[in-house]
């Protein structure tokens, strides 16, 4: 009894910390294309290179500066996180930053052509892993 007891505790605090993990955001979508990045859409902030009419392949995303650890938050360029958003939930990697004037937001990289969207009501955790399949 005692050791399962002992389990039992165990797989408490991991399911604390994994929704002690969970951050409400909103969800969007950016083309790399000038009018909606930089003079550089090709490149993410990070300095990776990406091949535009392939952008939907990475399943990068791009973040609110307030998530970023440089500003205080708890995201590193190259974090992989879950984002559960409807039919966008999966595995993405943390590439790029959004304008200063978002909050709380993330934006999935998405190929010229994809048609925008938003999720209002979207949460995002980091993993502590790097998942072998991606």
């Amino acid at each position: 009894g005692l050791e399962l007891a002992k389990k039992l505790v165990i797989k408490e605090e991991k399911i604390e910390e994994y929704e002690s993990n969970k951050h409400k955001v909103v969800v969007t979508m950016y083309h790399p294309v000038a009018d909606q990045t930089d003079d550089t859409p090709n490149i993410t902030a990070d300095g990776s290179v990406i091949k535009i009419n392939n952008a939907s392949e990475y399943r990068y995303v791009a973040v609110s500066r307030n998530m970023l650890t440089r500003y205080g938050g708890f995201l590193r360029y190259g974090d992989y996180v879950w984002v559960d958003a409807g039919k966008k939930s999966g595995v993405y990697q943390v590439r790029d930053t959004m304008a200063r004037r978002w909050v709380n937001r993330i934006d999935i990289l998405e190929s010229p052509g994809v048609k925008p969207y938003k999720y209002n009501d979207a949460s995002l955790r980091r993993l502590d892993y790097a998942p072998e399949h991606l």
